[in-house]
């Protein structure tokens, strides 16, 4: 047996173990095996502080209730109790943020180090070579409920630490690692941070700042730090067009002091745009304002084209289950922008890669392919979600056709959608006879819009492999639904129940 078929079945005994011991404890039963002294202090914090917070979270109605009614609400900190923040617990409180002084917290760090290396492993096995740039994309709400976890692993992939000191724990400093440490060359990463990140954050993009001086200042060679040489070389460039030569050091990039978002939500919804050089052109502009130690929104478009058009990688991390590409259209305008905008600087489609970090022990890279089709399985056309969509009636349908939106745009952004996932789209959502139905029935426009969507991927190339037959029941859905809706058909607002011949139902399919 090797050596990680043998972890794995160890960690799979104790994982049983674990669970014995925890029903034990749930039960009032004496541990059987007795725990070793380790086992039985963390069964004690189990026993005497998690539980206990665990067994309070049905005062959520009691608090919703007493809020509804103008009462006091006892307050809470934020963030998820799985990202190793019991402290929020019990939930259904008050919350209020974090204290922002020790964010990344140590865990988020220990978590941020481990996803900088998945990257950078799955990089080394895809293309043979360790990478060089990377342009991660940073949310504040992610950032409040994991503790700073994409922001650490900034840190790490560059080779830069946190310190942290006193019982709160707060970041006072920072430190460079040795490349003995680190044992491989480091990346040089370009941030682009949302509206809210940079106005609840603003010390960390001075600390990263700072951080990004201090590694290109370094005395190692351009193999192990990139910076040493691509510094020099953009400050010449810039320096010829008659800009500021700092600017080669700006590495932190965000919307306009005041404003959020990346500029292609309008676009896509109105389709306003006409080749994808349009939408990189948006995304350009929303996001050419730097963020340093010393320079606060400064519009610095010259200095994102610079790093942009050297990057190798784009990267977008997924802390929790709760949500998925597919769900918002702030998935698509942060990484797909930065997506269409490398291959309208460059002309090629850099490596784009999803960070599946819902297990924060064990952290899955994924490129975006495999996670477009990893949604597509699991969530866009599986019958039990189409089920339930079914049963909230007019909102169900438009969560329906906002999937389909956001698939869309992924594609109009990155060119990485499958012709075989418009297909299946068009068959589950818009040619099943019961869901057609429902929507018929329920929110025609949402059947309107998603057969329009489909067909202007069509009609723009995304979707190119199209079966004819296919098409032309797409156009004929089209006209139909345009007279329903013109001739002001009334509509069922409630929810209606699954028909019986529902073919996306798990029991009639």
């Amino acid at each position: 047996m090797n050596k990680p078929e043998r972890r794995r079945q160890l960690i799979a005994a104790l994982e049983e173990q674990a669970a014995v011991w925890v029903a034990q404890l749930l039960q009032g039963q004496p541990y059987d095996p007795p725990p070793g002294p380790q086992a039985a202090q963390v069964l004690d914090w189990l026993a005497t502080t998690l539980l206990p917070r665990l067994r309070q979270t049905p005062q959520e109605i009691t608090h919703l209730l007493r809020g509804l009614a103008g009462e006091y609400v006892p307050s809470g900190p934020a963030g998820a109790p799985s990202r190793g923040r019991p402290e929020v617990l019990p939930t259904g409180r008050n919350f209020y943020g974090v204290d922002v002084r020790a964010i990344p917290t140590e865990m988020a760090w220990q978590v941020g180090q481990q996803a900088a290396q998945a990257v950078i492993e799955r990089y080394t096995q895809d293309h043979g070579e360790y990478p060089r740039t990377l342009a991660l994309s940073i949310w504040g709400t992610a950032t409040i409920r994991n503790g700073g976890e994409d922001f650490a692993e900034a840190l790490a992939l560059l080779g830069v630490r946190p310190v942290w000191a006193g019982p709160s724990r707060r970041v006072v400093d920072w430190e460079i690692l040795p490349l003995r440490y680190l044992g491989r060359p480091r990346v040089d990463v370009t941030l682009r941070v949302s509206g809210f990140f940079r106005d609840s954050f603003p010390h960390l993009l001075d600390l990263f700042s700072q951080a990004v001086r201090a590694v290109a200042a370094l005395e190692e060679s351009p193999q192990d730090n990139p910076l040493v040489a691509q510094i020099p070389h953009d400050q010449q460039v810039l320096q010829d067009q008659g800009l500021p030569p700092d600017h080669a050091y700006i590495r932190v990039f965000g919307p306009k002091p005041g404003s959020y978002g990346a500029g292609l939500q309008g676009l896509i919804a109105a389709g306003n745009w006409e080749t994808p050089a349009d939408l990189a052109t948006a995304f350009l502009n929303w996001s050419a304002y730097a963020y340093t130690d010393s320079e606060w929104g400064t519009v610095a478009p010259a200095a994102l084209r610079q790093r942009l058009q050297t990057t190798q990688i784009v990267l977008h991390n997924q802390d929790n289950r709760e949500h998925d590409i597919l769900d918002s259209d702030d998935y698509y305008q942060f990484q797909g922008g930065l997506t269409v905008a490398i291959r309208a600087l460059t002309g090629q489609t850099p490596v784009v890669y999803h960070g599946d970090h819902a297990r924060p022990t064990a952290i899955r890279i994924r490129t975006l392919q495999e996670e477009l089709r990893r949604v597509y399985r699991t969530r866009v056309v599986n019958p039990k979600w189409i089920q339930a969509m079914m049963r909230h009636g007019y909102k169900g349908a438009f969560e329906l056709a906002a999937t389909v939106d956001y698939f869309f745009a992924y594609d109009a952004t990155t060119g990485l959608g499958d012709d075989g996932i418009y297909a299946g789209i068009a068959r589950a959502y818009l040619l099943d006879p019961a869901v057609r139905r429902f929507l018929t029935q329920t929110n025609p426009w949402a059947l309107w819009s998603m057969a329009e969507r489909l067909w202007e991927a069509h009609q723009r190339g995304l979707w190119q492999q199209a079966d004819p037959a296919l098409l032309d029941q797409l156009r004929q859905l089209i006209h139909t639904t345009e007279a329903l809706i013109e001739a002001g058909a009334p509509i069922v607002q409630s929810s209606p129940a699954v028909p019986e011949d529902c073919r996306v139902c798990p029991d009639n399919r």
